[in-house]
């Protein structure tokens, strides 16, 4: 039985949401209790896009940017996050995360594998196989069509 493109992407609207579910839950739960979910999410969304602008922050959280700006001043005030003037553009303030915000993140991100990890254990090899094998096709299939 050779699976049909519709049959896959059927899957993969109906698989991915779930999985992203399990991995957001357990990001969450494993960020500091003084740094609320969208600081959080803040920090990874800086992590994966440094010098990033306060609007695209805004644009990522659903955030008005008054609001953004008061969460970024947040984690800044913390020493999370440090606005940087950039270099071609001294009227652009970039955002980056700081060492001690990458810590938090990589911390949480570690827990997070773990905790994949061990949910993956269930599988046998060829099932395990058959992840890696998916996975890493859709990271070639999509990883191109971001670029």
């Amino acid at each position: 039985m050779r699976p049909s493109p519709e049959e896959c992407a059927r899957e993969v609207l109906d698989v991915v949401p779930l999985v992203m579910r399990a991995i957001r839950a357990e990001m969450r739960s494993h960020r500091t209790p003084d740094l609320s979910v969208p600081q959080f999410r803040a920090l990874l969304f800086l992590k994966r896009n440094p010098g990033a602008s306060l609007s695209a922050v805004s644009d990522h959280l659903g955030l008005t940017p008054p609001s953004a700006s008061k969460l970024v001043d947040g984690l800044v005030a913390r020493g999370l996050v440090a606005r940087q003037v950039s270099p071609t553009d001294r009227r652009r303030v970039m955002l980056v995360v700081t060492p001690p915000g990458a810590a938090i993140l990589e911390s949480a991100a570690q827990a997070t594998q773990n905790h994949l990890a061990r949910s993956l254990a269930q599988l046998d090899d060829d099932g395990r196989a058959a992840v890696l094998e998916g996975m890493q096709a859709l990271r070639t299939l999509f990883g191109a069509a971001a670029r």
